[in-house]
């Protein structure tokens, strides 16, 4: 079952958490049809800014969304405008909502699985070998700090009538381990003899739990009594002499 398991939502209330926070009772299936069109138009109206992910967080008539880019500059635009004609697009798109968009930077693209994997998919619609596209993510990506990564691509590689499956490995990927903190992304390359997949793995380490500090004891009528300590060792006594 290791590879039928997506890395992110295997990992979901461990060290991973949800793209879309918010909570509804009525309305839940009108709002996540909203959410998914809101990150699909994100991702089409800025393709060029290297889009990561699109985070979504509501609360009342307010919409929060938190774009992660690798290209700022192209998000908000001369004087902050890229950023103000976004608003105002979602905003019909959320039927007038309150909404709020936050630009955080990628500091570092070239570890980050959905941005790779993009790139990849970009090369092949450029006739670029795909055997080559993939080496050179496997190099940068360990070059730039990350523990270990997997590449895969799938379709009419090369253009050949039968598709097929090839990947690349470099590093360590561990997906069945919980506490590894596993990237992943997924692109689509449209070449002229058909639709090529890519998914790339990025291993970044390990993600460990804090320790959990012990809760005081309460003390009162009715309560049990603390556990009585041991006193502190002292110095050993040595045995007493008898003088024959």
């Amino acid at each position: 079952m290791g590879q039928k398991v997506h890395p992110t939502g295997f990992r979901l209330g461990v060290i991973r958490t949800w793209t879309s926070r918010w909570f509804e009772e009525k309305r839940y299936a009108d709002l996540l049809h909203e959410d998914l069109r809101i990150k699909k138009f994100v991702k089409d109206k800025l393709e060029q800014a290297g889009i990561s992910r699109v985070e979504i967080e509501r609360k009342a008539n307010r919409v929060k969304v938190n774009i992660h880019t690798a290209r700022p500059g192209i998000v908000i635009g001369k004087r902050g405008a890229g950023v103000e004609q976004l608003k105002k697009e979602l905003q019909k798109l959320t039927g007038g909502a309150d909404v709020a968009v936050n630009i955080h930077e990628v500091r570092k693209a070239e570890v980050d699985a959905q941005l790779v994997a993009e790139n990849i998919a970009v090369q092949l619609e450029r006739r670029v070998a795909f055997r080559r596209a993939m080496k050179k993510a496997l190099q940068t990506a360990m070059k730039f700090g990350a523990r270990g990564i997997k590449v895969a691509c799938s379709g009419r590689l090369g253009g050949h009538e039968m598709s097929r499956y090839e990947w690349y490995r470099d590093g360590r990927v561990p997906l069945q381990t919980l506490r590894a903190d596993i990237d992943y992304g997924f692109a689509q390359a449209f070449c002229t003899y058909g639709v090529i997949g890519v998914k790339c793995w990025i291993f970044k380490g390990e993600v460990l739990a804090e320790k959990v500090r012990p809760t005081p004891r309460m003390s009162g009528p009715g309560m049990p009594p603390p556990p009585r300590s041991a006193p502190p060792a002292g110095p050993a006594t040595p045995p007493p002499t008898t003088q024959g």
